[in-house]
């Protein structure tokens, strides 16, 4: 880390890597040799059309997308998608219903907001245990007139995760996999639609990354807005109105630099050792209280609390001054809370269980 630079635990907007953010700086002013911004050129021109295509073509390679799916570039994150994903799919079957599991605050708002448009049952819900581990979802949980069923892959606020999604036969799964998509290898068989918002492993906030099987294509609601339609972006390449062209250059950069890191397959490893850093350190500790059920705890968000109030504010202030920052946990939950998505190194999380064990060694 350079002088002024912190390890930056925040859940999102989260830290890009390192390489990522140098190689945008010193292409910023001057795109390859073009004498302008990559923020400043066409999306319709020929340098940004490589761009897209690239990206594209890393994304395919990394998650060995099958060919019947296609990469869309969506408008509003991820909460957007708790709009679409209905409008989309829901006219799927006559019965116009869904399946949703509540395992925490945004899959609960993605099922209020689906509301909306159509039948929506709440199949599970993890509510009555604050949301400490993830409820089930098997298939004879899902109506076989439901046009899909939708999960949360990686609950921020609570610190869960699902390690296998739900096998749900012929109905179509939806996952919201913003804070861990390509953090591991991705299983295709029975998703129908896979989303990420951008800000925690791809890019700068405010675009997502859908990625929808083809034959869930082209049956949106009449209502439905057009730049919420899949078959629009698939028609125009994402590209029916000016995209978040800076959000996917950096999401094109990122996917490279999971390339060169050797893809998903170490990405997935490298994750599971730098949350076991920390979740080894609080198992053989008195003193720091995991709040996650611990099968189902997550690689991403590590939470976890401190014997009061008082000594998690002295944590935190320590924290900073030792240049761990944005450690805060949600308000919801409280206490503590490390994201340690794809881009945080494992130096990163040894220096947070280094200060872990000497502030239980001077307060606990």
């Amino acid at each position: 880390m350079g002088n002024n630079q912190v390890y930056n635990f925040g859940a999102g907007p989260a830290m890009l890597p390192i390489p990522v953010m140098q190689q945008i700086q010193e292409e910023f002013l001057d795109y390859r040799g073009m004498g302008v911004s990559v923020i400043e050129i066409s999306h319709r021109s020929k340098e940004f059309d490589e761009v897209i295509n690239r990206c594209d073509e890393l994304i395919k390679e990394l998650s060995g997308l099958p060919d019947n799916y296609r990469i869309l570039y969506t408008h509003g994150g991820a909460r957007m998608q708790f709009s679409a994903v209905p409008m989309n799919l829901l006219p799927l079957k006559p019965a116009n219903k869904a399946v949703y599991s509540e395992t925490g605050n945004f899959s609960k708002q993605a099922n209020v907001e689906a509301l909306r448009y159509g039948n929506i049952i709440v199949a599970s819900s993890g509510e009555d245990c604050n949301y400490n581990k993830l409820p089930p979802l098997t298939r004879d949980m899902v109506p076989d007139d439901a046009s899909y069923a939708y999960i949360t892959s990686n609950n921020t606020i609570y610190g869960t995760q699902y390690k296998n999604y739900p096998e749900l036969g012929d109905i179509p799964l939806v996952v919201d996999a913003t804070s861990d998509i390509f953090s591991r290898p991705l299983d295709f068989s029975g998703i129908g639609v896979i989303f990420a918002s951008m800000q925690k492993n791809l890019g700068p906030a405010g675009t997502a990354l859908t990625i929808v099987r083809e034959d869930l294509i082209g049956h949106a609601m009449a209502l439905t807005p057009s730049l919420l339609d899949y078959a629009v972006y698939e028609k125009s390449h994402s590209l029916a109105n000016t995209n978040n062209t800076f959000a996917i250059y950096t999401t094109c950069l990122v996917m490279e630099w999971l390339k060169k890191g050797g893809g998903l397959d170490a990405m997935a490893k490298m994750n599971a050792t730098k949350a076991n850093t920390l979740y080894q350190l609080m198992d053989n500790s008195d003193f720091y209280s995991g709040t996650a059920d611990v099968g189902d705890r997550s690689y991403m968000n590590v939470t976890f609390k401190l014997p009061n109030e008082e000594l998690t504010q002295r944590f935190l202030g320590e924290a900073l001054k030792n240049g761990l920052y944005a450690l805060k946990g949600h308000r919801v939950v409280g206490g503590i809370r490390a994201s340690i998505y794809n881009a945080m190194p494992l130096a990163g999380c040894q220096a947070l269980a280094a200060f872990m064990q000497e502030f239980e060694r001077t307060h606990g």
